[in-house]
């Protein structure tokens, strides 16, 4: 934990005594949630209320296309969205309460996405990608809603190196701690597609990745949401825990277990 030393001067008998307070820094972490395409805040909204009783501030949106602009589905492409990502970005370390160094984004599918390219443009400290989705860098500026489906699908499906996706890149340059958590019935997001993310973070000071077994992509059912919450919970908790306790661990940790 981060202190803050303060010497002052104790007033006695006419005299002054030194000393000194020491009180925990009063910055804490932030977390931004991005969810995926189709997907709205409502559903990281249960998760967020979890961590930010860690003690964080935590931060939830809507990308445009969804919600209150689901007007704008048919024309909204990864560009606009990754604008919308920065412009949370920055809402968020705005806030008073937060300690810029201590930045977590959590993604999920097309939000994970979108989240791993953000920490080549935003500092951040902490990822933590579910089902993270894979598209190729080409027609980067195209509607999302546009792009062929059934090459999508192969894409994801075939081994792809970080010199060949942005994505990717991003990933193999990150140097902070990583979760990656996969579906067992996933029908949108395969193993390749979280093997070439997983290779990819040569860098990383860790990397846990969790298999959730008998959840499908959206997480359906409330097994399968606790699971998911309660992984996210345990591996921030330990993050922010190592933080402020000053951990000096400089090494790679694979984790990949069954829940």
């Amino acid at each position: 934990m981060a202190i803050r030393n303060e010497k002052v001067n104790i007033p006695v008998d006419h005299e002054a005594i030194a000393g000194t307070f020491l009180a925990p820094d009063s910055k804490v972490p932030g977390v931004l949630f991005v969810h995926g395409w189709g997907g709205s805040q409502q559903s990281d909204l249960v998760r967020a209320k979890g961590v930010a009783g860690l003690g964080c501030v935590c931060l939830t949106f809507d990308l445009r296309g969804h919600e209150r602009t689901l007007d704008q589905r048919k024309t909204v492409s990864r560009n606009d969205n990754l604008s919308d990502l920065l412009a949370a970005y920055d809402c968020l370390v705005a806030h008073p309460s937060i300690d810029t160094a201590s930045i977590a984004v959590v993604g999920s599918s097309y939000g994970g996405y979108l989240s791993a390219i953000l920490t080549t443009l935003r500092p951040v400290k902490w990822l933590a990608l579910h089902v993270p989705a894979l598209y190729r860098d080409t027609e980067w500026d195209v509607p999302k809603r546009s792009l062929d489906r059934d090459d999508i699908a192969r894409y994801r499906r075939s081994p792809v190196s970080p010199d060949e996706n942005r994505a990717l890149s991003a990933c193999a340059s990150f140097e902070g701690d990583v979760l990656i958590v996969e579906s067992e019935h996933d029908d949108f997001i395969p193993h390749q597609t979280i093997m070439n993310y997983r290779a990819a973070f040569i860098k990383s000071h860790s990397l846990t990745h969790r298999i959730l077994d008998g959840a499908d992509h959206a997480l359906t059912g409330e097994l399968s949401q606790a699971a998911y919450n309660d992984i996210l919970l345990k591996w921030t908790t330990e993050m922010f825990i190592g933080a402020r306790v000053g951990n000096n661990l400089h090494h790679w940790t694979a984790d990949m277990g069954q829940q």
